[in-house]
């Protein structure tokens, strides 16, 4: 199936699963998600492969749930989770390496009715990656690189910017004299730009914008996959 880009339905259908958000509706309207969602999903990630592999011939980008595509229904089971079943937000994720992936460094997207989130590294860190990242960034060279890095990316683009600081207080082993010891507070590490969400109905705009993002962000990238080649298995 040749990508084309989302219909213009998909959006007013999430929209729809926000304010039906129960199996029973989910199921009866099956055919519209399998149509307007992960049939299209599929294609998105074989076209949008292709051009990824060419920044980095190692990039995962596996068409199947549970691969670079989630599932549809919600794990309400965790703490905290978000109860509702269904999800009326779409995610598609390109992984490096063999590590988990969510736990490797990736080129990422998702799309709702409210946006359209482009996002280059890794979103949030478990304990190995934590760990790992800043073993990593102790060294002072690379802590410099790293800040280089986010700080060129921000300058090529008014949208680009990072996530924000999750943690208060230093982890062992750094302080507030080190430069660049900022970025030892932060949960994981990834750069992203928001865009309306109509943009996924626009197809090969939808894969050119993408594109630049991700070439822009490219050094991100490849600075996060070195740090997932440090993880140590639990």
């Amino acid at each position: 199936m040749e990508f084309k880009g989302f219909s213009e339905k998909t959006l007013p259908f999430l929209e729809s699963i926000r304010k039906n958000n129960n199996k029973e509706w989910f199921e009866a309207h099956r055919t519209e998600y399998e149509e307007l969602i992960l049939n299209p999903s599929r294609a998105f990630v074989v076209e949008m492969g292709e051009h990824l592999q060419a920044l980095e011939p190692t990039i995962n980008a596996e068409p199947k749930i549970n691969k670079s595509l989630y599932r549809i229904y919600r794990d309400t089971r965790r703490m905290g989770a978000n109860k509702a079943p269904i999800k009326h937000r779409i995610g598609v994720i390109f992984w490096q390496g063999n590590n988990k992936r969510m736990q490797s460094s990736s080129f990422y997207l998702h799309f709702s009715p409210d946006e359209l989130y482009v996002a280059v590294g890794v979103r949030w860190f478990e304990k190995p990656m934590l760990d790992a990242y800043r073993e990593y960034i102790l060294d002072n060279s690379k802590r410099m690189e790293l800040d280089t890095i986010l700080k060129s990316i921000k300058s090529k683009d008014t949208g680009y910017t990072h996530l924000e600081k999750g943690y208060k207080r230093y982890p062992k082993g750094f302080n507030a004299d080190m430069k660049n010891a900022d970025l030892a507070l932060y949960k994981g590490m990834a750069t992203y730009k928001v865009f309306d969400p109509k943009l996924i109905t626009k197809g090969e705009e939808f894969i050119d914008t993408l594109y630049k993002i991700y070439e822009d962000m490219l050094p991100l990238q490849q600075y996060m996959y070195e740090v997932s080649l440090r993880v140590k298995e639990e």
